[in-house]
């Protein structure tokens, strides 16, 4: 059996002829950028998770950059966040000439630490960007109180959370600006790149939209240096027929989470679960200590693993400049060379989970 990380190709089906019109409604229209389709997509987006304005953007690495210029965070300002996360969140922080500040996580969740993070902030602290990884979401409740004592803003990178909630709150709704990504592999994945900032903030809201479009609010009068940065026509389209299944997609997350864990949480590392603070399973990550071993083990029954993050941001060779050393940051370490995820995916069959388990029970020597 060859079981994949995500099946697309076998997702995609599900929408039938839905996607195909939408966007030959698009090809039809003669409007490809900035149209009905991203309007339509943003009001529903916003209605989705709960706030007053959406703004579409090309991607989820142009959310987080948007959102930290839309803020005023520049060159000598400090960002907090998180080493333990893909690249982008402190990529930006870095393009806009600001300094990344690494706090370590929580063993359980792999979210930031609260505990830690009165510790990093100085005089210099502008704001920080709080991850909810492989979507489950981060302390929330914490981190705004701590954010709101020293006045700092916060950004959420939701990029992997559409759909969490902390205390009948959404994911990205919380802090000053939420920030999204629909790659294809994401909770709610385009066609390709795609992205989206979301805040009740209209000051905020006003600024990403002039600089997602090269600094123009109106045609060929700049206000600000921006990019180009649009949600795609075609994209929105997409999306907009994509968001109708999301809740169903997730709903089917989590059973397939669950019966992992039943089956697991005895011989591996599993998610935790905390109270009060969901979880989407955009990944499912369990720790081993012989993660390379059981890896191996796997692909060569045909099982796809992938490793979410093998070296944490403050060891890798970009953020040199930064003089971070092995040890400042223990539990990113620790994590990062233990965590395996294994495939989950909305359309993912029952027979195919349980090969999986079987395989991991094995490899432990575990009789079923």
């Amino acid at each position: 059996m060859n079981i994949p990380m995500l099946d697309l190709k076998k997702e995609n089906e599900i929408f039938g002829e839905r996607i195909k019109n939408s966007v030959l409604e698009v090809l039809e229209s003669g409007i490809y950028i900035l149209g009905k389709k991203v309007k339509e997509f943003e009001t529903q987006l916003a209605e989705y998770v709960g706030v007053q304005y959406v703004a579409g953007v090309a991607n989820g690495t142009d959310a987080l950059l948007l959102a930290l210029e839309a803020l005023g965070i520049g060159p000598g300002d400090e960002v907090i966040t998180t080493p333990f996360t893909f690249f982008a969140t402190a990529e930006v922080v870095s393009r806009v000439g600001a300094i990344p500040v690494f706090v370590d996580i929580e063993p359980d969740t792999y979210n930031l630490d609260p505990k830690n993070l009165e510790r990093a902030i100085t005089k210099n602290t502008k704001a920080i960007i709080i991850v909810h990884l492989f979507g489950k979401i981060a302390q929330m409740d914490e981190i705004m109180q701590i954010a709101s004592k020293y006045n700092l803003k916060v950004i959420e990178d939701a990029c992997q959370a559409l759909g969490t909630e902390f205390a009948a709150k959404k994911a990205g709704t919380i802090g000053n600006i939420g920030c999204f990504s629909f790659f294809p592999s994401k909770n709610l994945g385009a066609f390709g790149d795609a992205g989206a900032i979301v805040t009740n903030d209209e000051t905020i809201y006003e600024r990403v939209c002039q600089l997602r479009n090269h600094g123009s609010k109106e045609r060929y009068i700049h206000s600000y240096i921006g990019v180009n940065s649009r949600l795609d026509e075609l994209q929105a389209a997409i999306l907009i027929e994509k968001l109708k299944y999301l809740d169903q997609f997730l709903l089917k997350r989590r059973e397939i989470a669950n019966h992992y864990t039943h089956e697991l949480c005895n011989i591996i590392k599993t998610p935790s679960i905390i109270q009060d603070r969901t979880h989407t399973f955009h990944q499912y990550c369990i720790e081993i200590a012989d993660r390379n071993q059981l890896s191996s083990y796997l692909n060569q029954k045909g099982i796809s693993t992938a490793i979410y993050y093998p070296i944490p941001l403050h060891l890798q060779k970009a953020f040199r400049y930064l003089n971070y050393q092995t040890g400042d940051f223990p539990v990113s370490e620790k994590v990062s060379d233990l965590i395996l995820a294994l495939p989950i995916f909305p359309v993912m069959e029952k027979t195919q989970q349980d090969c999986i388990i079987s395989a991991i029970k094995d490899f432990a020597g575990v009789a079923e």
